[in-house]
Formats: structure tokens, sequence, C-alpha cells
């Protein structure tokens, strides 16, 4: 029986970079997935709430998704992460997924 159209089932290995800093306000735990997967978007997970999204340098200046995601309770902490994040995020062009 088959239950599920399974879309993709791929095996990679991937730079991971595992990265704990702090700012004024806030300590941070990170682990950084550069995979091929996704458009080539890495995958960034707290490591403190266990709560992560794929990001790109565009998705850096958005200081309400940064907020939201991580659970950051201000705009200034949200822009020290986008500050920090905009050096460990590629900045070279995205592939097409789908291709």
């Amino acid at each position: 029986m088959n239950l599920f159209d399974k879309f993709y089932d791929n095996n990679e290995n991937v730079p991971v970079r595992f990265v704990g800093f702090t700012t004024k306000d806030i300590r941070y735990d990170f682990g950084i997935v550069y995979t091929n997967l996704f458009f080539g978007k890495p995958l960034v997970i707290c490591m403190q709430t266990g709560r992560s999204t794929l990001l790109d340098p565009k998705d850096l200046t958005d200081y309400n998704h940064l907020q939201h995601v991580f659970r950051i309770e201000s705009k200034e902490q949200a822009e020290d992460l986008a500050e920090f994040l905009s050096e460990a995020i590629p900045t070279s062009p995205f592939q097409e997924q789908y291709e």
C-alpha cells in the first residue's frame, strides 16, 4: 500500500557550523547547515529553542521575521542577530531547486 507521494529523499555530506556568541543583551547558540537543497539557502537552527528557518541574505533585512522565528524580544536584538548572520550566510547566487 502506497500511502505517501515522496517529493525527495536525498542524502548529503555538507558542512555544518556550530557557533555560540553573545551580544550585550543575549546569548545565542546556532547550528548552520550549508546544504545544496532548498535553493542553496542554509538551514539556521537555534540550539536553545530548536526553532529553525532557511535564510538567505535578503531574509536578514526582515527583522520581524527573525524576531518571530527565533522568539527574539526586540528589534535591536534582531538587528544584532542579522549582523552576525550576514557574515555566516553565503552571498553567492542561489540555485534553482527544481531544474
